[in-house]
């Protein structure tokens, strides 16, 4: 997870080429699942295709449409990384994403030993939104990463192209 430019997608391209470094039948295989896609805006499409263009000739590409459930797209083999949950949730009516239905096909590919990585953006931390939409999809968003995060092995949040490898339980003892 991370702000605007923070560099969370390079940090998860770099932990999926290594997790698919593994060893067994699906090592090296590559899924990049894309839940944004060229459209009207400039400035958008040229970091898409900056992403393309670093990924290279290795990733297999899968696009899902806007208001698509993500099960499809991760029932494949090997590594799959899904940039970004953001533009996921955005996607959708209302922002009424079936985290359900995501949370039970990242635990069917855990089960299975295939290696997942999400980039979801972190809105929950910047100005506070003017709007009743601005506010709708940032607290959806963080209820998406927290469901997310109790599943995951692992959260990372990325700040200024740094890491911050996040504990699973408040040393405290809190929730």
């Amino acid at each position: 997870m991370g702000g605007a430019r923070s560099g969370k997608s390079e940090v998860a391209e770099r932990l999926a080429q290594r997790r698919a470094l593994g060893e067994g039948p699906q090592s090296g295989q590559l899924t990049y699942v894309a839940t944004a896609a060229v459209g009207n805006d400039a400035g958008f499409d040229a970091r898409i295709a900056l992403h393309q263009a670093r990924r290279g000739p290795d990733w297999t590409t899968a696009e899902v449409p806007r208001g698509a459930r993500l099960r499809n797209a991760l029932a494949v083999p090997g590594t799959v990384l899904v940039d970004s949950l953001g533009t996921w949730v955005a996607g959708w009516p209302g922002f009424a994403a079936d985290v359900d239905d995501l949370v039970a096909a990242l635990a069917s590919r855990r089960s299975m030993g295939r290696a997942t990585v999400l980039v979801s953006d972190e809105v929950g931390l910047g100005v506070h939104p003017d709007s009743a939409e601005g506010l709708a999809f940032r607290d959806t968003l963080g209820v998406v990463n927290r469901q997310v995060a109790d599943i995951a092995d692992d959260v990372w949040l990325v700040v200024a192209g740094r890491v911050l490898v996040l504990p699973r339980e408040d040393p405290a003892g809190g929730a």
